[in-house]
């Protein structure tokens, strides 16, 4: 009767390990990469931050808001993007899209599985405040 009970003791540690892990592979990343920080001498209390976004092959970008105004221009490759409430729309290479600080942003991914996408971001935020907030 013991060796009935022990059995499943023992795969609860494993289905731990294997639940973390699936959900962390949900939760990407992208690679941020930051460019230029410059103070907005008109704008006291505003800052600009550029970075380039570098989403792998079929990578999915979490749930997240930013805490500025967004401005991204696709370098290369596709990005699938949506705001709560907005239809997802795709934005190709040469194509931009903004974001307001009040926007959930449901997601960005990747269009393709087998190509990167580059972004070019400009953010228009506070001096000092992070560009963005994961959102569990």
């Amino acid at each position: 009767m013991n060796k009935i009970l022990a059995f499943p003791w023992l795969l609860f540690p494993l289905l731990v390990v294997v639940l973390l892990a699936s959900r962390s592979a949900d939760a990407q990343v992208a690679k941020e990469t930051p460019l230029m920080t410059r103070a907005l001498t008109d704008v006291p209390g505003r800052e600009v931050l550029v970075e380039t976004v570098v989403l792998a092959p079929g990578e999915v970008a979490a749930a997240h808001r930013h805490n500025a105004d967004v401005f991204a221009y696709v370098l290369e490759g596709s990005i699938i993007t949506q705001v709560e409430g907005g239809e997802s729309q795709t934005v190709h290479a040469g194509g931009v899209f903004y974001e307001s600080p009040t926007d959930l942003h449901l997601g960005s991914r990747n269009a393709s599985t087998t190509e990167p996408a580059t972004l070019l971001v400009f953010f228009v935020k506070k001096m000092g405040a992070p560009p963005t907030t994961r959102v569990p």
